[in-house]
Parts: structure tokens; C-alpha cells; sequence
């Protein structure tokens, strides 16, 4: 907590505020509301409403007039947000190692292994799987959440006893301003392909919130970069740390010198300043060596020793991802968070190096996301996968059935392995009940989060527990 004037020293009162929020339903007795502006609702309009429910003071950025609290003017609230946020919980991004981790498909996995190679006690998380360390673990509203939450969260892992935070950088984040005020030590990029059009725009604009995350690193600080991906020129340029790479050619900083890909797990040959080793991953998947190649060349840019990552790597696991469920059955079934193309072709490209008979995909589109992929993802899947049943998946106001018959839209004349069942547990349920010996189920789009977002309701929902 804070006193008013000690976050704007111009302004007299002495008024405590115990939290900062942005949506007027949110407030309590004692918060300091500030009205930023979102694509559909601008909080200048809320104002009475926070006051309503206790706000104590409210930041704005246009005139509103006199009211029973103090009112602070500002430029740009969006803008002041995260840099009041930080001041707020005494600057906690200072006081940790911030990595930072971008890319298309990816990022929960390298973030989680990052962590994983440190050590909980030391690095904290904070992502699509929530927010942890060793002391406790936490639910997240966003990828990269809103300022006054991601700067508790930082306040939180130096409460804890934290030095490193390894968390997932989501273009949205950046698009949105949330990161503008974070410098970070490290950052990595995993790979981009086309998505959240719907958001940006167009995919220049979507490329270019990406590179915000190598840009804001510092300039004694260290970019790692994927040189195997098509856009690895861009982030090179663009980088403002010092450039590490890793991939399979000689050049690299980490060459990745074979893998060799195992039912549960994979065997595979680095190479790093001269010296070969070899490492033994529980993670499966030839998108997981590059996942655990950026991860360990992270890790080993803060300066953490060789053997030191090693002994960590029998302890990776990712939830949520290629997790295969304990069933008991002549079948298997997996749940995984795959939802892009690109994602789920690696994916399904994987499954079938292993010895099974069919795959069968329950898969659907969130809604009020960017519908330009839905019949990529639909020709994707029943391309590379046995049969497809497509439903919803947090659909939030739009109709599933509309979203199913984009994703399908571009197959009706060119296929037929594949149908709509629009209830989510139905589908499933449904996919179990045509699998025989050795059929591999595939449960995608959600991995292990216990939500689907309807459309005027936020129900439990989790596909590990209904598979």
C-alpha cells in the first residue's frame, strides 16, 4: 500500500490506496481506479461506478469534471498504467532477472523449462499455466496479464525469495502496452507463423509486437534467437542485447547436432562452446528440442554451469502439453494446448512417428479470436489426422456453430473424415467411444485449463477430467 501523494507528489492528499484497478467492477473500498481504454469500453465512462464500490482516487486522461474523490490527470492512461504499477510494488522487475519468452508456439513450454533448469526456489513463472515458484502456485487471467496484476505477481516471487521470472511475452501484451515499462535480461524467441490477425491486423503488425520483446532488452543483456526460423533476420536486427543463436548449423551459439524421437522420450546431441554433450529429455517432440535448445542457452546466458542444467532435465514436464492421460485402455489419449497450424501440424507430425493405428481430434476455435485461421486449422487436422470432430471451444458471444462452419468451410468439397459435435464433453466422449486398439485420441486447443468461456458465463471446464 501507498499513500496518494507518494505516487503523484503534486497532489496534497495523504489517502492510502491498497490496490490499482481498471475495471470498475473489481473496485474496493481504498483502490485507485484508472481509466484506461480498452477496443469495446473506455473506464472514463465507469468512473461513477468505481466511486460507487469505494475507489479513492481516479487517474484519467480527459476532463470529467468534479467529483467527491481526487481526480489526477494524465497524457495517455494506458501509457501510465505500467509505470504506475511498478512504482506501486517499489519497482519488483528491478530487483528480479526478467526473461522474457516470445513466439508463435512455444512459449509455455520454454518458459516452464527455463524454470525448471533454475530451479523453482530461485524463478518464478508466470504464463498460460498460471503463475508459480516453489512457495505457491496461481491462477493468471491473460497470457502476459494486465500491469496492476503482472506487477503483484513480480511483487509476489520477490516475497518469496525469487531472482529469476521466466514468463511468456505475448504479442497482445505488447500490442496493449503492457510491457512498455519492463526492461528485460534475457529474452528468446521460439518461432512465428500468422496469428491474432484479429488483433493486429495484419501479420507486419503481429511480427513487429514480437519484436518489441528483443528490443526492450537491455543492452548488456542477451537475445536469444532460433536461427532456423524464417524470421530470424528480423529479430536480429532488431535486437538490442547481445545476440545468442541455436539450431542446427554450425554458426550457432547451442548447435543441435542429431535427436533421435522415442515414444516417451528423446535422445539428442548438443554442441556449446566447443564441447559436445548429450542430453536425454523427457519431453517428447521435435519442436521440444528446439523449446529445451532456447531454454538452456537462456539459462546458461545468465551464467548458470552446464552441469548445473543437466541434472535438471530428468525433472522437466510441461502440463498440459502432449500429456498423455492414464487410462487403462487398448488406446491411448492426449491431451495438449496445440491450437495453431502450426502447432498442430508439428503435433500430428509427431503422433504419427509413433506406433499407433488411427488418430482421432477433438478440436475447436475460440471465439472473438482471429477468424482468418479456423479453416487452416480445419484443413490442417483432417489432412494429418485420421478424423476430426470439431467443437466448441471457449466461444464466449459468438455461436459455436458459426465458428465450426468457418473452421470447416474450405473441406466440404475435398473431404469427408470428419463431423461437428458443438457440445465440448459430447465430442470427447464421442472420440472415446470410436477408438479401438491402438488408436491415439487427441484432445487439443485447451490443454489443462479448467474454463471454457461462454457466452455469458464463465463455466469449469477441464478436458483431462472429461477424457
Amino acid at each position: 500500500m501507498k499513500k496518494l501523494n507518494e505516487l503523484y507528489p503534486e497532489i496534497k492528499s495523504d489517502i492510502l490506496i491498497k490496490n490499482i484497478k481498471i475495471n470498475s467492477k473489481d473496485v474496493e473500498e481504498g483502490d485507485l481506479f484508472v481509466c484506461t481504454k480498452g477496443v469495446t469500453a473506455d473506464r472514463h465512462d465507469f468512473i461513477d461506478d468505481a466511486i460507487k464500490h469505494g475507489a479513492s482516487a481516479i487517474i484519467v486522461s480527459k476532463d470529467v469534471g468534479r467529483k467527491k474523490v481526487p481526480i489526477i490527470k494524465v497524457p495517455d492512461t494506458n501509457r501510465e498504467l505500467p509505470f504506475l504499477c511498478q512504482k506501486f510494488y517499489d519497482y519488483p522487475d528491478k530487483k528480479l532477472k526478467m526473461i522474457g519468452i516470445t513466439g508463435t508456439d512455444g512459449k509455455t513450454s520454454t518458459t516452464t523449462i527455463i524454470q525448471t533448469l533454475i530451479g523453482s526456489n530461485l524463478c518464478g513463472y508466470i504464463g498460460t499455466n498460471g503463475r508459480s515458484c516453489a512457495g505457491f502456485n496461481g491462477d493468471n487471467p491473460n497470457t502476459t496479464p494486465d500491469a496492476p496484476y503482472l506487477y503483484s505477481y513480480l511483487d509476489e516471487f520477490v516475497k518469496y525469495g525469487c531472482h529469476y521470472v521466466a514468463m511468456e511475452a505475448s504479442s497482445e501484451a505488447f500490442f496493449r502496452g503492457r510491457l512498455q515499462a519492463m526492461e528485460f535480461d534475457v529474452s528468446g524467441y521460439t518461432n512465428v507463423t500468422s496469428e491474432h490477425l484479429n488483433i493486429h491486423g495484419t501479420f507486419e503488425n503481429y511480427l513487429n509486437c514480437k519484436l518489441d520483446l528483443v528490443r526492450q532488452t537491455k543492452k548488456d543483456g542477451y537475445c536469444v534467437l532460433n536461427h532456423d526460423d524464417k524470421y530470424f533476420t528480423y529479430f536480429k536486427e532488431a535486437s538490442n542485447g547481445h545476440v545468442l543463436t541455436y539450431g542446427r548449423g554450425e554458426d550457432n551459439d547451442l548447435q543441435i547436432l542429431d535427436f533421435s524421437i522415442f515414444p516417451n522420450h528423446t535422445e539428442i546431441n548438443f554442441k556449446y562452446k566447443n564441447q559436445n554433450f548429450f542430453v536425454d529429455s523427457p519431453l517428447m517432440g521435435d519442436f521440444n528440442v528446439y523449446n529445451l535448445a532456447c531454454a538452456m542457452l537462456c539459462t546458461l546466458a545468465l551464467g548458470f554451469g552446464l552441469d548445473k542444467i543437466l541434472q535438471n532435465i530428468s525433472k522437466l514436464k510441461v502440463d498440459g502439453r502432449l500429456e498423455l492421460l492414464k487410462t487403462n485402455t487398448p488406446y491411448y489419449v492426449m491431451v495438449d494446448y496445440a491450437h495453431t497450424p502450426n502447432g498442430i501440424a508439428n503435433l500430428l507430425s509427431f503422433v504419427h512417428t509413433l506406433n499407433i493405428n488411427r488418430s482421432i481430434v477433438v478440436i475447436g476455435q475460440a471465439g472473438e479470436r482471429d477468424p482468418f485461421k479456423r479453416p487452416k486449422v480445419g484443413n490442417v487436422v483432417v489432412e494429418n489426422a485420421s478424423y476430426a470432430i470439431f467443437t466448441y471451444e471457449d466461444p464466449r458471444s459468438e455461436d459455436p456453430a458459426k465458428i465450426c462452419e468457418d473452421i470447416i468451410s474450405e473441406l466440404k468439397t475435398k473431404h469427408t473424415n470428419y463431423e461437428i459435435v458443438l457440445d465440448r464433453r459430447e465430442a470427447i466422449q464421442k472420440a472415446i467411444n470410436m477408438a479401438q486398439d491402438n488408436d491415439m485420441v487427441l484432445i487439443l486447443g485447451k490443454g489443462n485449463e479448467t474454463y471454457e468461456k461462454l457466452k455469458n458465463e464463465t463455466i469449469y471446464f477441464n478436458d483431462i477430467v472429461n477424457s
